[in-house]
């Protein structure tokens, strides 16, 4: 498919996204939850088709040289597929935020006045790996009302190719077009380029994949981007923490899985503790075999650990490696978070509710967080069902963006033949 091609393909795609959302934007909230049941159902039976597919996406991932990281996001394990369906489930049990009306008031004219929630319209996904987003996003776009045009990367095109005949088959139970729902069928790059640049069609671009694509969808989109660029997630152990509870969480959120944005990427320790605190913690990253890469003083009380650059405090390894800094005090490590975060997710251990407190008022993330693993910054975790990914802008949505984010407010006015006098 040639360049021009794929530009009219995409149009195409953007015309039926925008008649479709005419219609989703109004079904009934049960029409809705039964479009998603049915695609549940769906997948449920075709669980034989997406292994086999995704099976090809894996075998072609290897073959090009794919890294442990890209292969777990692609890998559809059953866990997942179960996931999914339970995802499904979980948003068509959610109230649906469409036609929701909030502080209605009487003003002295005699008009009411108030906030109607509504869908935002047509959401453009663009994502990498993870075939499981498509379904993710789908669900959530489809229960706030809006059309979807979905974008996966080339190495999962068979995965995402499976998910979709399931999507239409939920659609198509619930009498919905099967534009509701559009799965990019192209792995042309130029497929990207269109979509960021169709304000006529598509409302909102969301990117999901690795800092390159965000940045440059953020330069060359021309319609509203809802991202992160990466997970530079910190824990600080206070010297005030419970250091069992330290323990558990630093293991957690480094450890449980890598390749994720809301993995702990660096670890800060107050001076007074680490001596006792970081050989532990040594101990429980070798069972792992997480390379570690620490300050000065790290490197001091840690023989294994290699010395960190300034670069390790900036960067989102997604992988079994650990930057470690020991800080003098809270002030030093809010400072640390604040100059390198990328404001996505960072967590506090400290049985001190007054330094709890300041934590939670002065780091300036997406998600912040006391006592808790960084691996709770998630939809799914949040109770809002599946995610369609993390925002640390701080216009519209920010932190994991469920239902209300895909979804904007418009004033609406009663009267009774009232005139402006």
């Amino acid at each position: 498919m040639g360049g021009e091609q794929v530009s009219e393909y995409m149009k195409g795609l953007g015309n039926q996204a925008r008649a479709a959302s005419r219609v989703i934007a109004r079904a009934s909230t049960a029409v809705k939850n039964q479009a998603l049941l049915a695609t549940a159902e769906a997948i449920e039976a075709a669980t034989a088709e997406l292994e086999a597919a995704n099976t090809l996406d894996l075998e072609a991932g290897r073959a090009n040289g794919l890294d442990a990281a890209m292969l777990d996001r692609l890998a559809l394990t059953p866990e997942r597929l179960q996931g999914m369906i339970e995802g499904l489930r979980q948003v068509a049990a959610l109230p649906d935020p469409v036609g929701a009306i909030r502080d209605m008031k009487f003003l002295p004219s005699g008009i009411q006045v108030g906030r109607m929630r509504v869908p935002l319209g047509v959401i453009g996904i663009i994502y990498e790996s993870r075939p499981n987003v498509t379904v993710e996003a789908a669900s959530l776009c489809l229960k706030a009302g809006n059309a979807c045009i979905l974008r996966g990367g080339s190495e999962s095109i068979h995965s995402n190719q499976a998910i979709a005949a399931c999507l239409r088959r939920g659609l198509a139970a619930a009498g919905l077009p099967d534009q509701v729902v559009q799965v990019v069928e192209t792995t042309d790059r130029a497929a990207v380029g269109a979509l960021i640049t169709m304000p006529e069609y598509v409302d909102v671009i969301v990117p999901r994949g690795g800092k390159g694509l965000i940045e440059r969808i953020s330069r060359e989109a021309r319609v509203p981007v809802i991202k992160h660029l990466d997970g530079i997630c910190h824990v600080y152990v206070d010297d005030r923490a419970d250091l069992d509870k330290a323990e558990a969480i630093c293991f957690n959120a480094k450890t449980h899985r890598y390749g994720v944005c809301n993995a702990m990427e660096t670890l800060l320790v107050h001076e007074a503790v680490a001596a006792e605190f970081l050989p532990r913690m040594a101990l429980r990253y070798a069972q792992k075999d997480v390379e570690l890469r620490g300050c000065p003083a790290t490197c001091a009380l840690l023989p294994q650990a290699i010395a960190a650059s300034e670069q390790d405090w900036s960067t989102e390894y997604l992988a079994p490696i650990l930057s470690i800094r020991v800080v003098a005090d809270m002030d030093a490590a809010i400072e640390h978070i604040n100059r390198f975060s990328s404001q996505h997710t960072d967590a506090m251990v400290s049985e001190d509710y007054t330094r709890a407190r300041r934590f939670l008022a002065e780091v300036d993330s997406s998600s912040v967080m006391i006592n808790a693993s960084t691996r709770f910054a998630d939809g799914f975790e949040y109770g809002l069902g599946a995610e369609i990914g993390i925002s640390t802008d701080k216009i519209h949505a920010r932190g994991p963006v469920g239902l209300e984010g895909l979804t904007s407010e418009k004033y609406v006015v009663f009267g009774d033949g009232h005139i402006r006098q």
